[in-house]
């Protein structure tokens, strides 16, 4: 008797965890972009933006929440700086539905960063994966700037050593402005070249083509995004 209430919990569990991963399809299946029309679609909206054209806000109503309510596909993953400044769904012009975000000063990747970014790779299918950085980041600025940061902000620090290191080296003699846009764009960059060293699950989705990870950093003066290569 307990072991076929046994069975049928085991079976209801097995339905639940076969209808989650239904959401997992190829990459472009769920969205129903590529991953490079996606990474387009960010960036006209980032033009939209620059030049206050922006209609997303427009979409943000009770019928597209409704549309939502019970499931969602997004078509890009964000992974950014925290800072106030530098909202990814104003900056790209996007409406509800179209990114997930994942926002961590220093635009750093722990391993409770690498958990969102993985669901919404595996489970939501999202195509693209940003790293982006912005222009004049405290967090990097802190870092470049040395000395011993309190709390847990030691912890984003550690993260963001490395290249604050190498942009010293990299960009020796060059003004602390300098030093701390070159450290951004290091970070940026090795950030998303770590993300499928980190993780086993974006690893086996880009090598399968189901995902396309890049760098970008935003300017905070004239509102652009550009693509770090």
């Amino acid at each position: 008797m307990k072991s076929s209430k046994v069975a049928r919990r085991i079976a209801v569990v097995a339905a639940a965890l076969a209808a989650t991963a239904g959401l997992a399809f190829a990459s472009g299946e769920v969205s129903g972009i590529t991953a490079d029309q996606a990474l387009q679609k960010l960036m006209d909206g980032n033009t939209r933006y620059v030049e206050s054209k922006m209609s997303a806000t427009a979409l943000c109503d009770a019928t597209a929440r409704g549309k939502l309510a019970k499931s969602q596909h997004p078509y890009a993953i964000i992974l950014s700086c925290s800072d106030s400044r530098v909202p990814p769904e104003i900056i790209f012009d996007q409406s509800l539905g179209e990114v997930f975000v994942v926002r961590v000063a220093g635009n750093v990747a722990d391993p409770l960063v690498l958990g969102s970014v993985e669901y919404a790779a595996e489970h939501l299918g999202s195509p693209l994966i940003m790293v982006l950085g912005h222009e004049r980041c405290g967090a990097v600025t802190a870092t470049v700037a040395g000395g011993k940061p309190e709390g847990n902000i030691g912890a984003i620090v550690k993260e963001i050593a490395p290249a604050a290191k190498k942009a010293k080296a990299t960009c020796k003699g060059k003004a602390k402005e300098e030093i701390v846009e070159c450290a951004v764009e290091i970070n940026a960059k090795a950030v998303a070249a770590e993300l499928p060293k980190k993780s086993k699950i974006l690893a086996k989705e880009m090598k399968e083509g189901k995902i396309k990870i890049v760098a970008a950093k935003y300017d905070l003066d004239d509102g652009k995004v550009t693509l770090l290569k």
